[in-house]
């Protein structure tokens, strides 16, 4: 059995923690199950709601798939948005993504 991924996430509060992710499933998913109740996850990761909003850091950006047109379009709603701003949902955890660092966006 393989080693989980993990993720480093700074919550609202400013807390740090690391939180394991199985490869193939969502970072939200790996957010929920790890107790960041930041992440609320309304749609259950349906892409319709941007309750799992994120910030990714700068470096990991290049290691995720571009957004598809329904994330842009949450995303552009979000009075929060950022250049690093992704939905949780949308990142599917794999190898490059070992050890990505998150900030979980302030609350709309």
């Amino acid at each position: 059995m393989t080693e989980p991924l993990t993720t480093v996430v700074v919550t609202r509060d400013g807390l740090k923690l690391v939180v394991k992710a199985h490869r193939g499933r969502s970072l939200m998913e790996a957010l929920r199950d790890g107790g960041v109740g930041d992440v609320l996850a309304l749609c259950g990761g349906c892409c319709s709601c941007g309750t799992c909003h994120v910030y990714v850091d700068g470096p990991w950006l290049p290691n995720l798939k571009a957004p598809a047109e329904d994330e842009q379009m949450l995303l552009g709603a979000s009075s929060h948005l950022r250049d690093n701003s992704r939905l949780s949902c949308q990142i599917k955890m794999e190898d490059m993504l070992d050890g990505l660092r998150i900030t979980v966006a302030p609350e709309e």
